[in-house]
């Protein structure tokens, strides 16, 4: 076995160059890019560019559409260091094979942050981005929403089939801020159940909060209705999809409902290629997400409404 056998398998060396460059730089490097036309330009390396075909360094003329290399090539990882990145962002890192022996870049114990002794100002944000408030209670009674009691983040919950926690996902009420909590397994994502207990579709989104937004539009009628599950993907890796679609093999139909941006779009050509499955690709109406399109929506009726009544008087 070789050295660099020694502590990945041949299982994550695959996954690992499955991850496309885009998919990486929007989730672990967001704060360093720059969106120029159709691609992004990285802020510490102004002639690498990133786009769905893969990236770019001018200077050097060499590129590829793998993240692995480009952690390798530009970030100067070691190879095996890459690898157990990029695997354990999908949950696959594996234990050596050597026994006696533990690698130092072992995933770290999936522990739920501890819960505040109220919801309130987790309530008080959600209603603030326009969910409406049965989805909200709905959720903090099953347990897949709750504050946090440090920082009172929005706690997003992504539990298995024997209801155990093993995602979690944390969502800043004060700032932008958003992380997955450490050792989380990103085959089991935040979802909403389906309506009707026969339906044959799923619905998937970036994130919960865009999952929640749909789930408002649909209640309130600004949008069609739609009875199957929800399932947010904590990212615009369609992981997530795989594991429940092999969960739930009655589901035969998913609506992609992915952001309405670069990577959005790649995200819904990935899924397309999925087998055994139809697939719609439906995009907000308005603005870049879900909830761009719920904050719109309701505007738009606030403002009918108000005239309406000026109207009558």
């Amino acid at each position: 076995m070789s050295d660099i056998m020694a502590w990945v398998t041949d299982e994550q060396i695959k996954q690992a160059r499955d991850v496309h460059i885009l998919d990486y730089i929007l989730r672990n490097e967001p704060d360093n890019i720059r969106n120029i036309g159709k691609c992004y330009r990285l802020k510490d390396h102004p002639s690498l560019s990133i786009d769905k075909n893969g990236w770019y360094w001018h200077s050097q003329s060499i590129g590829s559409r793998l993240a692995l290399d480009f952690l390798v090539t530009v970030r100067g990882y070691e190879f095996v260091d890459a690898v157990v990145k990029l695997s354990s962002n999908i949950n696959t890192y594996h234990e050596p094979l050597q026994t006696g022996t533990q690698s130092p870049l072992e995933r770290k114990t999936f522990i739920l942050p501890k819960r505040n002794l109220n919801n309130t100002r987790v309530i008080a944000y959600l209603l603030s981005r326009g969910i409406d408030r049965e989805s909200i209670i709905a959720c903090l009674r099953t347990g897949t929403l709750y504050e946090s009691a440090k920082y009172h983040n929005c706690v997003f919950v992504g539990k298995d089939e024997n209801g155990t926690a093993r995602f979690a996902t944390l969502r800043g009420v004060f700032s932008s801020y958003k992380c997955d909590v450490e050792g989380s397994d990103k085959r089991y994502g935040f979802s909403l159940p389906a309506i009707e207990t026969k339906t044959n579709a799923v619905a998937v989104f970036e994130g919960a909060v865009d999952a929640l937004s749909h789930q408002t539009l649909c209640t309130k009628g600004l949008i069609e209705a739609f009875d199957g599950w929800r399932l947010s993907l904590g990212s615009s890796s369609e992981v997530a999809l795989r594991f429940f679609l092999k969960q739930h093999p009655n589901i035969t139909n998913c609506h992609i409902c992915t952001d309405n941006d670069m990577a959005g779009e790649l995200a819904a050509e990935r899924i397309r290629c999925i087998q055994g499955i139809t697939t719609e690709r439906h995009t907000p109406l308005s603005g870049n997400d879900w909830n761009d399109c719920l904050m719109d929506m309701k505007k738009t009726s606030r403002t009918q409404s108000q005239s309406h009544q000026k109207d009558r008087s």
